[in-house]
């Protein structure tokens, strides 16, 4: 990415990208902010996707299991947590990973964050008919071999 792009062409570039990994989201962040704070919903846009999330260095899948860690990590962010949670399922990440994502943040940001994350989960889930998610029993012994 060239330093010298201007304001619009990050913006274009964010919006993009953003609408690549989830089209339903990218106008509706800067609608939502529009009365608030467009500069706001700008930079979400032209730095947060069109700066960073845009950097080829990590495929959008990856960067989805960074930011739901993060999310869950920060606690808080259930709002932040659905989208990234919907644009997760759309770069190609399953109910499973994305389950056993919100299980291996527990032991570093706490029970209390990561089930609050994976209520968020169940509920994106729900909406998208992906539930029961299928998981191996938690006592490996418990299945015949």
């Amino acid at each position: 990415m060239s330093e010298s792009t201007t304001r619009e062409e990050r913006f274009a570039r964010g919006l993009e990208m953003l609408g690549s990994v989830n089209p339903e989201v990218g106008r509706l962040v800067v609608d939502s902010l529009a009365d608030i704070s467009p500069e706001m919903g700008h930079q979400v846009i032209a730095w947060g996707f069109g700066e960073i999330y845009s950097r080829p260095q990590l495929a959008p899948r990856d960067r989805q299991l960074v930011t739901l860690g993060m999310l869950t990590a920060l606690g808080g962010c259930e709002t932040q947590l659905e989208v990234h949670i919907n644009t997760a399922l759309n770069v190609g990440l399953t109910p499973e990973q994305i389950v056993e994502a919100l299980l291996q943040s527990a032991g570093y940001c706490g029970f209390p964050r990561a089930l609050n994350a994976t209520a968020v989960a169940k509920k994106v889930f729900g909406e998208r008919g992906l539930l029961p998610v299928g998981q191996q029993p938690a006592d490996p012994s418990a299945t015949s071999a």
